[in-house]
C-alpha cells in the first residue's frame, strides 16, 4: 500500500514532476503552492511524509517546518527538504531546522521515489514500479518505444527540463529546441521520430514551425503534437490539426496521458 504524500512547490514543473513519479509508483500526493497552504494542509492531517520547497511564497520551507514541528498532530511526521540549496552547511541547517532529510534539485527522476521511501516504514514502500493505466495496451512505455527521437521546441527552460524528465526514464532520447528557428536547424541536422511543440515561442509560432515541417518532403510524415496553455478556443485546436498536427494538448500536463498520447502518436498504422 502507498504512501500519502503532501508535495509543497510553488514551482510548476517541478511539482508535476514530483507528483507523476510518486503516483507512478504507487503513492497519493496532494499539493500545496505556498508555505501557509501546506501548513494548513498538513493540519488536516492524514499524511505519512511531507516533501517540502525551502523557497516558498508567503511562509518559506524552514518556517513550515518550524510550525510542523511545533504541532502534535504533526510533530512525528517525516518532513523531507527538496531544494536547489548547495551551499556548504546548507544540508547542517535543513536538519536543523526540523528536516529529516534533504534532497538536492534538480531532483534525478530514476532515484527521487527511492530516495524519498528512506524515510518510509517498509509497508508504505513501493516493490515495482506501477505501470500508468493510460498507457497503451497496459505496456510500459520503456518497452514501447525505446529507440525513438522526440524534438521538443519550448522557449521556456523549466518546460523543456520538465519533458526530458519525463521522457527519458522511458528510453526517450530528447532533442530540445527553444524556438522555430533552432527546431528548424535541428529538424535538417536529423530527423527525429516526433515533433512536440508548444504554440507560443518567443521567434515565431508552433503553427509556423508545423507550417514549415508540412512543405519539406522530407520531414512531412513526421507526428507533430501541439501543446498549449493559452490557446483554448475551439478555432485554435481546429487550425492547428487542419494544418496537420497529429494531437493538440492543452496546459498543465497530465504526465500519463502524455505518455500515452506520445505512444499514440509514435504507433505505426
Amino acid at each position: 500500500m502507498g504512501a500519502r504524500v503532501l508535495v509543497i512547490e510553488d514551482n510548476g514543473p517541478n511539482r508535476e514532476l514530483m507528483t507523476y513519479l510518486l503516483n507512478a509508483f504507487g503513492h497519493s500526493t496532494v499539493c500545496a503552492v505556498d508555505g501557509e497552504e501546506g501548513i494548513a494542509a498538513a493540519g488536516r492531517g492524514g499524511f505519512d511524509i511531507v516533501v517540502c520547497d525551502i523557497q516558498l511564497p508567503r511562509r518559506d520551507g524552514f518556517e513550515v517546518a518550524q510550525a510542523l514541528r511545533a504541532r502534535p498532530e504533526t510533530m512525528a511526521v517525516p518532513l523531507v527538504a527538496v531544494t536547489a540549496f548547495a551551499q556548504v552547511g546548507d544540508r547542517e541547517k535543513v536538519l536543523a531546522a526540523g528536516f529529516d532529510g534533504y534532497i538536492s534539485k534538480p531532483i534525478v527522476p530514476e532515484t527521487f521515489v527511492t530516495q524519498l521511501e528512506a524515510f518510509l516504514p517498509l509497508s508504505r514502500r513501493a516493490a515495482v514500479m506501477a505501470v500508468p493505466p493510460e498507457t497503451a495496451a497496459g505496456a510500459s512505455p520503456a518497452r514501447v518505444a525505446t529507440s525513438a527521437t522526440i524534438l521538443v521546441v519550448d522557449d521556456e527552460p523549466a518546460n523543456l527540463d520538465l519533458m526530458r524528465s519525463l521522457l527519458e526514464p522511458f528510453g526517450y532520447r530528447v532533442r530540445a529546441a527553444a524556438g522555430v528557428a533552432e527546431g528548424l536547424r535541428l529538424l535538417l541536422e536529423a530527423v527525429p521520430d516526433l515533433i512536440v511543440c508548444d504554440v507560443h515561442l518567443n521567434d515565431g509560432t508552433g503553427y509556423e514551425l508545423l507550417g514549415a515541417v508540412k512543405e519539406m518532403p522530407r520531414l512531412a510524415a513526421i507526428p507533430f503534437l501541439l501543446l498549449s496553455s493559452t490557446e483554448r478556443r475551439t478555432e485554435e485546436r481546429a487550425r492547428g490539426l487542419a494544418l496537420g498536427a497529429r494531437k493538440f494538448i492543452l496546459r498543465p500536463i497530465d504526465p500519463p496521458a502524455l505518455l500515452a498520447e506520445i505512444q499514440e502518436c509514435l504507433r505505426k498504422d
